[in-house]
């Protein structure tokens, strides 16, 4: 083989290569610029935001750390117990009428029967 030959097969392998390197950019990825922006969002507009997020040292109050808090392990079980066994007391209405309602024997709700 001459060595024009040869150099003729390696310009065509290196266009080849090249064509399909161009061919392979075009499946990069569309969001490579905008995952390596300076923003919190691509929202423009969000320094006041960002600024109070950077500066926030703890955002819950120091008494929502408090696990330490007052219980009556005796009233609370003897609670469940009453729960468990049906004895429980009928909580109170919170209506501000001191009229009592109580149901109707024939059920309630039906409307009564026509006289003839």
């Amino acid at each position: 083989m001459s060595s024009s030959a040869n150099n003729g097969r390696t310009a065509r392998l290196i266009a080849a290569a090249l064509v399909a390197a161009a061919m392979l950019a075009g499946c990069a990825d569309a969001d490579f610029y905008f995952d390596r922006r300076e923003t919190i969002s691509l929202h423009a507009g969000d320094a006041v935001a960002a600024n109070i997020v950077a500066q926030t040292v703890d955002p819950w109050p120091r008494e929502a750390a408090n696990r330490n808090f007052a219980t009556n392990g005796d009233r609370m079980q003897s609670a469940g117990e009453r729960y468990r066994t049906g004895k429980t007391t009928p909580l109170k209405g919170l209506s501000t009428s001191s009229v009592e309602f109580e149901s109707a024997p024939d059920g309630g709700g039906a409307a009564p029967a026509a006289a003839n």
